[in-house]
């Protein structure tokens, strides 16, 4: 959500923001809904005070002994007008409302322009992509062979985009999810968190997938939505608070199961474990003050990195594009994995910094030092990974000639000394 006081006195602003992203300009029309809220609001003050005034009036007058037909007849008058005002009021400051809650967060200045994933912009590569000796397989070739990723099962459980996952694999998932959250928490200082995974609307609202998302969401019969990513949960444990200045910066992390109805993908990534209905990912959400959110997001992406070289993968940082770039953030680094069967980078984290976007849709505070009033808090949220795709990412780049798979030595406390699955000798 933007302040309207920004868009009031930089309507130009608002429409360069726009043009970044390669949408129209609205200021216009949003000043124009506002121009009518603000004159409906004006006008039921003045009702509401003369309203006052006229009650007051008839009270003397009865004391007095005067007639004060005139007097109720205005007042009767007024309470037709008001009511008409009011629902006016209503209607105009829920289409002023839905109208910005539809607006997508300005990128910052640094923010590559460009119409697509074309125009990101690499920063950064770790190691070279993996070099076989032998031509190298997908994750679900592998995974199919071993008898560990079963689609056909879960297809007959579930419809498409789902898997049953066994035996070693099964392990290996879960040893990653271990992993990760292991790491967050006992190095980069998260606090780990074990959100509920049905929220209200307000909740999905407060990060920005409502409105403007619901078709990618999965919604249940009692007005819950299952969470798309712990994102959700995790950035409005602050919502509706004021926070003191010395609580900042808040860090959390979750470990949870997401759900994502990949309603604009249809026809993308349907074979294998890429886009699911149902993953699992480690979430990383951190709460700063305004001045820290910059710094807070290098440090994020810093700490999904890590997992990437513990791991031993092949991986590049990018800078998402203005064309690229998702509605609420501001700034987006993505860490992007070799994937040797299918011979490309693809996203296993991505980390945004949302600067006052998601807080001021949630109206989540704080108090600065030595400063009146309170201020919007700053949130980001980022990957620490993904789950599934990094199991497809060691999978495929820890894939051996015969079809087995090594367990990287990161992994291998958690897989009980394992270090080979699927090595029939």
């Amino acid at each position: 959500m933007l302040d309207i006081k920004w868009i009031r006195d930089e309507p130009e602003a608002l429409d360069a923001a726009l043009k970044r992203r390669g949408l129209d300009p609205l200021s216009e029309a949003v000043l124009s809904i506002d121009s009518r809220h603000r004159a409906t609001q004006a006008e039921l003050q003045a009702m509401q005070t003369r309203r006052n005034e006229a009650s007051k009036a008839i009270g003397e007058a009865k004391r007095k002994g005067e007639d004060a037909t005139a007097l109720m007849e205005e007042v009767s008058g007024l309470k037709t007008r008001m009511a008409d005002a009011e629902d006016a009021e209503r209607r105009l400051s829920a289409e002023l409302g839905d109208l910005l809650s539809g607006i997508p967060n300005p990128t910052l200045p640094d923010v590559p322009e460009g119409a697509d994933e074309d125009a990101n912009v690499c920063l950064r590569e770790h190691l070279a992509p993996t070099d076989f000796a032998f031509p190298p397989k997908e994750h679900y070739e592998l995974g199919e062979a071993l008898g560990f990723l079963d689609f056909e099962t879960a297809a007959k459980l579930s419809g498409s985009r789902f898997v049953v996952m066994r035996g070693q694999i099964a392990r290996l998932h879960r040893a990653l999810a271990q992993f990760m959250i292991d790491l967050h928490t006992t190095e980069h200082g998260y606090e780990e968190v074990a959100p509920p995974l049905l929220v209200r609307d307000h909740v999905l609202y407060g990060t920005g997938q409502l409105p403007k998302f619901a078709e990618d969401q999965f919604r249940t019969t009692s007005d819950h939505w299952l969470i798309p990513t712990a994102e959700v949960p995790l950035t409005n444990l602050v919502a509706g608070e004021i926070l003191e200045s010395d609580a900042l910066p808040i860090r959390v992390t979750a470990l949870t199961p997401c759900f994502r109805s990949e309603a604009g993908s249809a026809g993308r990534d349907t074979r294998g474990m890429l886009r699911q209905h149902q993953f699992e990912k480690v979430e990383l959400v951190s709460i700063t003050r305004p001045e820290d959110s910059a710094a807070e997001h290098e440090r994020m992406v810093g700490c999904a990195e890590e997992v990437m070289k513990r791991l031993g993968l092949p991986y590049r940082v990018m800078v998402l594009s203005t064309g690229d770039i998702g509605f609420g953030a501001a700034k987006t680094y993505d860490v992007e994995v070799w994937l040797p069967g299918q011979k490309a980078y693809r996203e296993i984290s991505s980390c945004s910094n949302c600067l006052d976007f998601q807080a001021r849709r949630m109206k989540a505070r704080y108090r600065p030092v030595d400063e009146k009033g309170t201020r919007f808090v700053h949130s980001l949220n980022g990957s620490g990974v993904a789950v599934g795709r990094a199991l497809i990412a060691v999978m495929e780049n820890y894939q051996q000639g015969n079809g087995s798979i090594a367990v990287p030595e990161a992994l291998r406390p958690y897989m009980g000394g394992l270090e080979v699955i699927g090595d029939h000798g």
